[in-house]
């Protein structure tokens, strides 16, 4: 039999990340040769196995919990140790901190036996230099020969990077078999009440990294928060302790701070998470965005190179210090453009970090790039001129689909049939129209040309959205969740349809029909906004994209309901998300199983999760924003309040986030009343109450493009 390599599962791992710099361990505080354990710099594991023991002999693990934005602290027992009761006496505290180029540990033998305890702790080590495609495809990389130079001290080198392990006071033993398996070795007396402390570091040097860590600080502010839902306190100092872990720079521009996507596939810059996630954290101040704006504007394409997907214009989907090579055939260059969307969200970006408050200085340099980049918009992005934004691959070994469901399968009609490419997916036209009539309102306000060309571009994709989009679902009318390559509406319910909302594409009765589809059962009956229907076909709750729940794509979903004043709908999915962030220990995963709420009363772990996750994380900050209903235009002097908090989701406060780069509070009390406090003189607050849109309106609604009838398999 053929032997199937599987990706491994981490959702049970405990892990640390300072990047570039992250490592997964158990429970217990090992970190094992096998599936994806070990220590990951970038997109190489430097460390593949430490293994601690006192005499040969695991500790009992009971315990481990987060130290800081940085580290774990696991707890366990050497029961065969010290005096022969019931109760331990011999405890072993192993304390992991993630740092920038490398680990450090911390080993603690404490006893409270009646005589002095001797022991011998030994931490055995291994290093294969595993591309992180390969440890992904759940294939096992054979360990280096360790050569051993200073006392202490062992050392692998490959590939351009060398890999140094320092035990303090430590003997190596490097020789014969454990030339591939080397041991830190310490000898140690433990006294009742004089604990002994043994440390060792990694240390990593990668003179060829694409990205290295940011310089220290957080990098935007932290909000002081007050909620009658203690949850969402909770998620948010979880998440921004674990974003704090995912900075990033470029080594020749650490001024400009970037977030990694994720741990461990994804550390990494990603055109679409980096800008989803700077975009979420927006109320924290405007640094972050700039910083990934001009980091992603210096790589905006300048020519057309189908193998690897650049165009004049386009912004990066992902970059890597070499190339991604799959056991299915997936080949990624190092700088990879392969994304249809990441271009209009980086104008989006641009535009909604104005609106908040970023500096005209740091805009006008940005302007030629929004240019360029609404020039891949009219001229690249519609490859057969039918007025929709499509992709398809053309080199046969890059992504099939290159949205954010962007997984071989993710894109199926109703009857669980996989569309054929060129795909123009839903919510890209959103983005289209978001980002032509945010790049006209640029244009218009820094005195450059063009703003009615792409006011009539929106206009135009508008109409063309609502008379081919639209067809009859199993709820009444519904967006279909893109075209095929015969421009063909595929026709199951997604939560794509969700990101329309707030983009301006909808009418309000379209807005309100969508906010309907998504509050029913198939949609919303999980803990959050399932991708797919448990209606269709394709249907499966461990799904990647057609059935599982993503923490960001329920906050995006949420947040333009609740802007667009759908309040139940908006509330229902804040609970859904407020729970599983709960039972995730408010460390939310990339995503998470669809299955109803009854399954077992919690969620279901998707297993191959990344976690910590840039975009999950910063989905709390969204959430936030949208309970408090604040959404500043600090170039036209208001601030609009809108709030989602009062009587369902309680009263709700945030001091120190940022409008115009200066401190404000919000604060919303038990009947939704918002208050808006230290605003600068120049801004006026507006409080915009609720409404309550009628979910299917007698008139005004588009007629359902036809679809060829399908029938389920």
């Amino acid at each position: 039999m053929t032997e199937r390599h599987l990706q491994p599962l981490l959702h049970d791992l405990v892990g640390v990340a300072h990047a570039p710099t992250s490592a997964l361990g158990d429970a217990a505080g090992q970190l094992r040769p096998h599936g994806v354990q070990g220590v990951f710099h970038a997109d190489a594991r430097v460390l593949s196995r430490a293994e601690l023991s006192l005499d040969d002999r695991e500790p009992e693990t009971i315990g481990h919990g987060a130290v800081g934005p940085h580290g774990a602290r696991f707890v366990g027992l050497a029961r065969w140790l010290g005096d022969a009761t019931p109760d331990p006496t011999v405890r072993v505290e192993r304390t992991r901190q993630a740092g920038p180029r490398g680990l450090t540990e911390e080993i603690v033998v404490s006893s409270t036996a009646a005589d002095p305890v001797r022991t011998t702790v030994t931490v055995d080590l291994a290093c294969d230099l595993a591309p992180i495609e390969q440890v992904k495809a759940g294939r096992a990389g054979a360990p280096l020969e360790a050569g051993a130079g200073e006392p202490g001290r062992v050392r692998w080198a490959g590939d351009g990077l060398t890999v140094t392990v320092t035990g303090e006071g430590a003997t190596v033993d490097a020789t014969g078999e454990r030339t591939v398996a080397p041991r830190l070795s310490w000898p140690v007396t433990v006294t009742p009440g004089s604990p002994v402390t043994l440390r060792w570091r990694l240390a990593v040097t990668d003179p060829r990294a694409v990205v290295t860590a940011a310089p220290a600080g957080a990098g935007w502010a932290e909000p002081q928060v007050g909620a009658d839902d203690r949850r969402l306190p909770r998620l948010l100092d979880r998440s921004l302790a674990d974003l704090r872990g995912l900075r990033l720079a470029e080594p020749a521009h650490p001024e400009d701070v970037f977030l990694g996507a994720g741990v461990p596939w994804f550390l990494t810059l990603f055109g679409r998470d980096s800008l989803w996630a700077a975009r979420m954290m927006l109320p924290l101040g405007t640094e972050l965005a700039a910083g990934t704006l001009r980091v992603l504007a210096r790589r905006q394409g300048t020519r057309i190179d189908p193998a690897t997907g650049e165009q004049p214009g386009k912004i990066l989907h992902e970059l890597r210090r070499h190339e991604l090579s799959h056991d299915n055939g997936l080949r990624l260059p190092p700088a990879y453009y392969g994304t249809v969307d990441a271009t209009m969200l980086w104008v989006n970006l641009l535009h909604d970090a104005w609106r908040w408050g970023l500096p005209a200085d740091e805009i006008e340099p940005l302007l030629p790039h929004l240019e360029a980049a609404l020039r891949w918009l009219g001229e690249h992005a519609d490859a057969d001129g039918d007025g929709f934004v499509e992709y398809v691959d053309t080199t046969g070994h890059g992504l099939a689909n290159q949205g954010w469901k962007d997984s071989g399968d993710a894109v199926r009609f109703r009857d669980g049939r996989l569309a054929a490419p060129p795909i123009v997916l839903a919510e890209v036209q959103g983005y289209a129209y978001q980002a032509a009539t945010d790049g006209a309102n640029l244009l218009d306000a820094f005195g450059r040309p063009g703003a009615d060309r792409w006011r009539g571009y929106a206009d135009r994709l508008a109409e063309r959205f609502r008379s081919t989009f639209w067809v009859d679902g199993r709820h009444g009318p519904q967006p279909a969740l893109a075209l095929d390559r015969d421009k063909r509406p595929v026709d199951s319910l997604t939560s794509n349809i969700g990101h329309l909302l707030g983009t301006g594409l909808l009418s309000d009765a379209e807005s309100a029909q969508v906010a309907a589809l998504l509050s029913t059962e198939a949609m919303a009956g999980g803990f959050g906004l399932r991708t797919m229907s448990t209606d269709d076909a394709g249907f499966s709750p461990l799904s990647y994209h057609c059935g599982s729940i993503w923490a960001h794509d329920t906050a995006i979903v949420l947040a333009g309901l609740a802007r667009d004043g759908h309040r139940a709908a908006a509330l229902r999915l804040a609970d859904g998300l407020l729970a599983a962030a709960e039972a995730f220990d408010y460390r939310l995963p990339e995503l998470y199983g669809g299955d109803d709420r009854a399954t077992l009363g919690r969620p279901v772990p998707y297993p191959a999760a990344c976690r910590p996750q840039a975009w999950s994380a910063a989905a709390s900050v969204l959430l936030l924003q949208a309970g408090l209903g604040v959404y500043p235009d600090v170039p036209n002097g208001r601030v609009d309040l809108r709030p989602l908090a009062g009587p369902e989701l309680g009263a709700l406060s945030a001091a120190n986030l940022r409008i115009a780069g200066a401190p404000v509070t919000v604060t919303v009390d038990h009947t939704g009343h918002p208050t808006l406090t230290d605003l600068s003189p120049t801004l006026h607050p507006t409080h915009i109450p609720t409404r309550v849109p009628t979910p299917r309106p007698p008139s005004g609604f588009p007629t359902p493009a036809r679809t060829t009838p399908t029938r389920r398999s």
